[in-house]
């Protein structure tokens, strides 16, 4: 059987993708709601809630997993970490399906921050001046209000009773959330970041589907530094950006 585990908006696809080549799939969501977008699709269990390193080293071995698609978010760490070690434990082979990079296009942007994790942006935070605009989801809320800075910080996030309930319990104010389901067009993006005043612009470099370059491209336009988080490597393990070349990976070993 084949493991797949998924976390973004390509969810949908990389199942149709391998239901050309088999049914023969456990799929692995953290939440109801992933499931629910899966109905449509052919496999023969799926788990809809979030497993920790012993929790999925138990399914692999009750479903016999024997190749893992990781399709986890790109900033997803500890299920990505899990997995892998996992896969090298019950010698299951492990392959990491992530979302192209859409930050190497911007690079030149004199006010372009990257970044390799929030402390690293705590540093970089306290030389800049005016409001911050945090897009890093709700989960990152309580890494920014513990930060030793002066800045106004506005957090975007999802417009969920959990997003908000985090928001308020990480210590942001209800003036500084605003809550929005994304992608968002650039002139809503610009629209936002006036309202408030922003100087600063945070995300996650989060690929097409993730509204990073519309964030950027209205960053740019209305002279904004923005500050990236970047991605972690993912060390020896087999990766794919592309949907084509997985599938003609997949026939070739399925």
């Amino acid at each position: 059987m084949i493991g797949l585990i998924l976390g973004t908006s390509e969810g949908k696809k990389l199942l149709s993708l391998i239901n050309k080549y088999t049914e023969d799939i456990f799929v692995s969501t953290a939440t109801e709601y992933g499931g629910e977008l899966l109905k449509e699709y052919k496999y023969k269990y799926i788990n809809t809630k979030p497993l920790d390193k012993d929790q999925l080293e138990a399914m692999m071995i009750k479903h016999n997993i024997k190749v893992l698609i990781d399709a986890s978010h790109p900033y997803a760490e500890v299920v990505t970490k899990n997995a892998i070690e996992v896969c090298e434990k019950r010698n299951i082979t492990y392959i990491r399906y992530e979302r192209k990079s859409t930050i190497d296009k911007y690079k030149d942007y004199h006010k372009l921050i990257l970044v390799e994790d929030y402390q690293r942006l705590e540093e970089e935070l306290r030389y800049l001046n005016g409001n911050v605009l945090n897009t890093t989801g709700s989960r990152n809320v309580n890494k920014f209000t513990s930060m030793n800075i002066q800045n106004r910080i506005i957090h975007r996030v999802l417009p969920t009773i959990e997003s908000i309930d985090i928001c308020l319990k990480s210590g942001a104010t209800v003036e500084n959330i605003i809550a929005i389901k994304g992608p968002l067009d650039k002139a809503l993006n610009k629209a936002f970041i006036e309202a408030f005043d922003a100087k600063i612009i945070v995300m996650k470099d989060s690929g097409v589907q993730g509204g990073t370059i519309e964030k950027i491209e209205a960053a740019i336009e209305l002279d904004l530094w923005v500050a990236v988080i970047g991605r972690k490597d993912k060390p020896n393990a087999l990766c794919f950006n592309d949907e084509a070349k997985l599938s003609e990976y997949l026939s070739s070993i399925l």
